[in-house]
């Protein structure tokens, strides 16, 4: 019976909260279907459910061991970015010049199986379900229930830009095309920690992937336990103090699913909510982010305090 509960745990994951931030995340890999076949959509859909199946069996089977850090997912996302970023400028080409040649026959099933390595929020946390599972069938049974529950929203933006390709609003679609790839960018930087961000910024609110920060509230008070929200805007507090030179204590809770329940922080990826401790850190400041690069938070270590 559990890889029957867990595709439709997986199932509902899709349904409720991972279609929106899916889309978001793996949409721009559908502009390089413009032009194709009616089909295309189809096999676009049928390659990502392939791969999430096969993914969530190995990792039912062999656990973390198989999981990518976050560097390699942040080099994933600026990859897929620019990848966006020439779909876009095919596009504007054959507005101007001549017809699009015929497809390559794998090209959709190859880019739905692509998404695997840009995974959002929702589906790492789904991952995670299916290294716990310990089960090669029930990890790809729940990996498949999600994949089966994002698919109508990514079927629709699919067919969407199809028909715009074929109109005069294709342009408008390159376009949106060209922000979506500057944002996939921004996200792969941003996860990364190579965008130049401080702390102050945490405050003011705003998605660093488009260059501001996320997360609102101000300073926690000095404590070697802190609790941090994850929302749907960010974190709260977007930036904590705590004692530096001693171990401290950072409970994680969520107040919506999203992005943010899922964290990066020192190097791990740890579903939300939790309890991370962090032996002693030396004076400074300590970036942690959601799993997609969108959401910063800031640990300022201080010396000299204590709770």
């Amino acid at each position: 019976m559990e890889p029957v509960t867990l595709f439709v745990s997986g199932l509902a994951a899709g349904l409720v909260a991972g279609a929106a931030s899916c889309t978001a995340m793996q949409g721009g890999l559908l502009f390089g279907l413009t032009g194709a076949s009616p089909w295309a959509v189809g096999q676009f859909l049928a390659g990502r459910l392939a791969a999430y199946a096969v993914a969530g069996g190995l990792l039912g089977a062999l656990g973390a061991v198989i999981r990518l850090p976050t560097p390699v997912r942040a080099v994933l996302l600026i990859a897929a970015g620019v990848t966006v970023l020439l779909f876009a400028a095919r596009t504007f080409r054959r507005r101007r010049c001549a017809p699009p040649p015929p497809g390559r026959p794998l090209k959709a099933p190859l880019l739905g199986a692509a998404t695997l390595l840009l995974p959002c929020g929702v589906t790492l946390s789904m991952e995670m379900v299916a290294v716990s599972s310990g089960s090669a069938i029930a990890g790809a049974a729940v990996m498949a229930g999600f994949v089966i529950g994002t698919s109508p929203a990514l079927a629709l933006l699919g067919f969407v830009v199809r028909r715009l390709s074929r109109t005069r609003l294709a342009v408008v679609a390159a376009g949106t095309a060209v922000a979506v790839g500057v944002w996939t960018i921004g996200s792969g930087l941003s996860l990364g920690g190579w965008l130049p961000s401080s702390p102050a910024a945490a405050a003011t609110g705003g998605k660093a992937g488009t260059g501001g920060t996320a997360g609102a509230g101000g300073t926690a008070s000095v404590a070697s336990t802190a609790t941090i929200w994850a929302t749907s805007d960010g974190y709260r507090p977007g930036i904590v103090t705590m004692p530096a030179r001693t171990p401290v204590t950072l409970v994680f809770r969520t107040s919506a699913p999203g992005c943010a329940g899922t964290v990066s922080i020192a190097g791990r990826d740890v579903t939300l909510p939790a309890t991370v401790r962090l032996p002693p850190q030396e004076p400074g400041t300590l970036r942690y982010s959601c799993a997609m690069g969108m959401y910063p938070g800031f640990v300022r270590f201080v010396a000299g305090t204590s709770r």
